[in-house]
């Protein structure tokens, strides 16, 4: 019953990888130099567990959206559904911090100087074609096919205070819309893309100007957004204006988990004397297993929840990135490919849920044996597509504007 979209799958990854392969030939002729005059840095393992945090956020979405379409789920009941998604989020945003941190270091020890302008350039080219695609297809396009209509979202719904969200979702605070001025189909979710913008907006300069007791800075980075948190959440704040929409921004800038990622990358490229504390198997096997087990749960730790899942897994990701003795692998062409495609498969896959909760109905069978699969296969489809002939386009100019190249070649 399968073959046939496997069969697409299998062909849209050996193509969007012989499309690479094709592009980054025909930017070395146009530039005179090749890869190998540039440093690159790969970390094994890290395309696996961006395919698991998209993966989360999806299982999340699944059940959310089976809930408001009125079919058998598991929404508000199993305490492990409601706490995925935002730490599949959260991995991302630790991954963000330690790899960007990363790069950026490499970068300052390389050339002696961070290049601000080049880094907003590869997140510009890598971030901004999709997000605003998104947004348009949110906006002017899936409210008009009776398919992707949801229950109690309709065009006056989407519409309203229309000119107040554009300019919002335009300037990157999809995370206001949200809290603010309430759901929009199939780009809310877009909420955290506007928090890794807002962390990419800030970090270079950081990374820049303040070269000195950069572990620290990290810190006070935390501490800082942590009690700011906690004043915002006092009556004694009720002076400040607008306070409800710097609080609700604030409840989603999440700069602390990035931060949490920063110092582990930062111990990492410095080689720190703590780091064997660390990088070792049974700190990393506690880790997973600690960490998997409070997620089955649903554990919420109050106030400090998202910090605390960040440090573990800050050290998961430490240790699959640069512990060669750990016996768990994701580095296979399956998993880099998922990885690749991660940014698609995280902004399309309300589509592809939606897609397949369709399909189900329409054959009388809108069973989670049926759900999860086409919601999977469908956004695979869509990302693989969505990255040959569109998102690739614009990644091959990243490499002008790269002195550091990371992971394999693929923009991420």
């Amino acid at each position: 019953m399968f073959r046939k979209p496997i069969s697409i799958f299998s062909y849209v990854y050996k193509q969007t990888q012989a499309n690479f392969l094709d592009l980054n030939k025909q930017l070395n002729k146009k530039s005179g130099f090749s890869q190998m005059d540039k440093q690159k840095i790969y970390f094994p393992n890290l395309n696996g567990l961006r395919f698991i945090a998209a993966f989360l956020v999806i299982i999340h979405h699944i059940e959310q959206l089976k809930s408001i379409s009125n079919l058998e789920n598991y929404w508000g009941t199993i305490p492990f559904i409601g706490v995925i998604g935002k730490l599949g989020v959260v991995l991302f945003f630790v991954l963000s911090g330690f790899l960007i941190t990363y790069l950026l270091l490499s970068e300052e020890k390389s050339f002696d100087d961070i290049s601000i302008k080049k880094f907003y350039m590869r997140r510009i080219l890598r971030i901004w074609p999709l997000y605003f695609l998104i947004i348009i297809l949110a906006f002017f396009v899936l409210p008009y096919i009776n398919l992707f209509t949801l229950n109690g979202f309709g065009i006056n719904s989407i519409h309203a205070d229309l000119a107040i969200k554009l300019v919002l979702y335009a300037l990157f605070l999809p995370n206001i819309v949200l809290s603010m001025l309430g759901v929009i189909p199939y780009a809310s979710h877009t909420w955290s893309i506007g928090t890794e913008e807002q962390f990419y907006l800030v970090w270079p300069v950081f990374m820049k100007y303040l070269k000195k007791n950069r572990i620290l800075l990290m810190f006070i980075i935390i501490v800082t957004y942590l009690l700011f948190r906690l004043f915002l959440a006092n009556p004694l704040s009720d002076f400040i204006p607008y306070k409800n929409i710097i609080r609700e921004f604030w409840s989603t800038f999440s700069i602390d988990c990035m931060a949490i990622g920063g110092i582990f990358g930062i111990m990492l490229f410095r080689n720190d004397r703590f780091l064997y504390l660390i990088k070792n198997n049974l700190t990393f096997y506690f880790s997973l297993a600690f960490v998997s087990i409070l997620m089955i749960k649903g554990v919420y730790i109050p106030y400090f929840h998202l910090d605390f899942f960040s440090v573990f897994f800050g050290i998961i990701i430490l240790n699959f990135a640069s512990n060669d003795k750990i016996k768990i692998s994701l580095e296979n062409k399956y998993f880099n490919y998922l990885g690749n495609i991660s940014y698609g498969l995280y902004m399309y896959h309300p589509i592809g849920i939606i897609l397949a909760i369709y399909l189900t109905v329409a054959i009388g069978h809108p069973t989670n044996w049926l759900i999860y699969p086409l919601s999977l296969l469908f956004t695979i489809i869509i990302a693989g597509l969505s990255y040959k002939y569109f998102e690739t386009y614009f990644l091959k100019f990243k490499h002008k504007f790269s002195k550091v190249l990371s992971g394999n070649s693929t923009g991420q």
